[in-house]
């Protein structure tokens, strides 16, 4: 009886929860339907120096995001995410899988509010992306969320996307109609080994508005760029309203290389305005970053995109990080500036849920023979699941 008794207790289960990388934020029904919330908080301190009084210190929310989710794996999944700090809606939208309803996987069909394909950095979630802020074309030609409907299939070896888009975006803003595809071939893809290579195009044709006084707004486009920092609002480079806008091409090549804890990305991104009745306004600008995990991990990637690193030792995951990103918006009448920003960075990954980030930097801008050239201190403590 007594061995009998050891037996037992051997056998019975043990409290092994683990907080660091299991927070009980979802809850997993019998027949698979998992249902949960989503929060992403982010807080961040910038100071600025050498910036002509340009900006002012600032420590704040950037991000307070809250939402829920369900989703049924290899059959649908369906979100609605609001951020409380800027007020403004984010990703809306339900996704079938037709291999549910046809039986052959034909790829995932989406219909709500959610991304265009247009721009590889600017689909990479806001919370695992690996500066605080996006580039400099990113920031000027991403054209971001709109209503609308997309198919994507992603296979081993390659990815495409297709989208329309018509209503503007759950703001009431931008009102018109978009096509855009997104395309990539990854020969190499295993964990901690990847090679991707793609290439995008969209073409939106912007609508005028009625504002609540009655007047008419044209059909414009505007395109600029912070210098990559989110708590200022002040641009060094703006090419200011374009109209009348008849449609904008927007393009972009992008390139990821992952081994082991070492990565290499970047993008090419240009966009032409053609104006009704003037000749079109073209600006293009590129990014690079390398990436070093010092820990050893690698940066996670799938079905065409990046997500945050997931640290394997009791202190977490280290990576460094080195960015150069330029955008011109001179072109022909319109004198929107040119500037050009290297950024270093630090990341520490405390768990897949916690996140301290710095980055430094310097600013280098040109508009109608103004030049303000910042340095800029910022970091960032988020949490996110």
């Amino acid at each position: 009886m007594a061995g009998s008794a050891c037996a037992m207790a051997d056998d019975a289960p043990r409290n092994t929860y683990d907080w660091r990388n299991n927070w009980p934020t979802h809850y997993v029904f019998a027949d698979g339907t998992d249902l949960g919330l989503s929060v992403k908080y982010q807080f961040d301190l910038d100071r600025f120096s050498n910036d002509k009084d340009a900006y002012e210190d600032a420590q704040t929310n950037r991000r307070k995001e809250f939402g829920f989710f369900i989703r049924k794996k290899g059959v649908y999944d369906a979100t609605a995410v609001f951020d409380f700090q800027s007020k403004t809606w984010l990703d809306v939208f339900f996704r079938l899988q037709t291999k549910a309803l046809l039986g052959d996987d034909a790829g995932a069909v989406r219909v709500g509010f959610m991304k265009t394909p247009v721009g590889f950095e600017g689909n990479t979630s806001t919370g695992t992306t690996s500066f605080l802020e996006t580039s400099l074309p990113m920031q000027a030609v991403y054209a971001n969320r709109r209503i609308g409907v997309d198919w994507a299939l992603a296979r081993k070896a390659y990815l495409v996307q297709l989208g329309y888009y018509n209503g503007g975006n759950l703001q009431g803003d931008l009102d018109g109609r978009m096509v855009a595809a997104r395309a990539a071939w990854t020969p190499n893809n295993a964990p901690g080994h990847v090679l991707h290579l793609g290439g995008s195009v969209s073409r939106e044709d912007p609508k005028g508005t009625w504002d609540g006084r009655g007047h008419y707004n044209v059909p414009s486009a505007r395109l600029r760029a912070l210098p990559e920092a989110g708590l200022i609002t002040q641009r060094l480079i703006d090419s200011g309203v374009l109209s009348p806008a008849s449609h904008i091409d927007r393009r972009g090549a992008e390139a990821l290389w992952i081994e082991g804890p070492y990565s290499v990305q970047g993008e090419y991104l240009d966009a032409k305005v053609k104006l009704v009745g003037k000749p079109a306004y073209k600006a293009h600008g590129w990014y690079t970053f390398g990436s070093w995990v010092l820990t050893g991990e690698s940066r996670s990637y799938s079905a065409g995109n990046v997500a945050d690193v997931v640290p394997k030792g009791q202190w977490g995951a280290v990576e460094m990080l080195v960015r150069y990103s330029t955008l011109d918006l001179d072109d022909g009448t319109t004198r929107g500036g040119n500037e050009h920003d290297w950024t270093l960075g630090a990341n520490w990954y405390l768990t897949k849920y916690l996140k301290l980030q710095g980055n430094y930097v310097r600013a280098f801008s040109d508009r109608r023979d103004l030049r303000i050239d910042p340095h800029i201190f910022e970091v960032r403590a988020q949490v996110m699941f």
